[in-house]
């Protein structure tokens, strides 16, 4: 199986408002994005916005979330609810990269 790599590039982020925005902005997610926690966990968890867009048959998306730390020490429970989002999205598969700034 292969798998397509997206990176969600956190630099700069402190608040939700700034995750959302990144959010949109790098997953290339539709206009109609709510940009709350309940609308990105809905998001992460279609397979019909992810199986599309040059994504072959079989092919897993992985996103790699890099520069996450100092949103999470600007706002840790923010972080823990974005975790717990990341964590349970079915349609893809998201990883933080080691040490959140490499």
């Amino acid at each position: 199986m292969t798998a397509r790599v997206v990176t969600l590039d956190l630099d700069g982020v402190t608040d939700k408002a700034g995750l959302m925005d990144r959010c949109a902005r790098d997953l290339r997610l539709p206009d109609w994005f709510g940009r709350n926690w309940d609308a990105l966990a809905d998001v992460l968890s279609d397979p019909g916005l992810w199986s599309g867009d040059g994504v072959g048959v079989g092919e897993e998306t992985v996103v790699v979330v890099r520069h996450w730390d100092r949103y999470a020490k600007a706002r840790p429970d923010e972080w823990a609810t974005a975790r717990e989002v990341f964590a349970q999205a079915s349609a893809l598969t998201v990883a933080l990269a080691l040490g959140g700034s490499s």
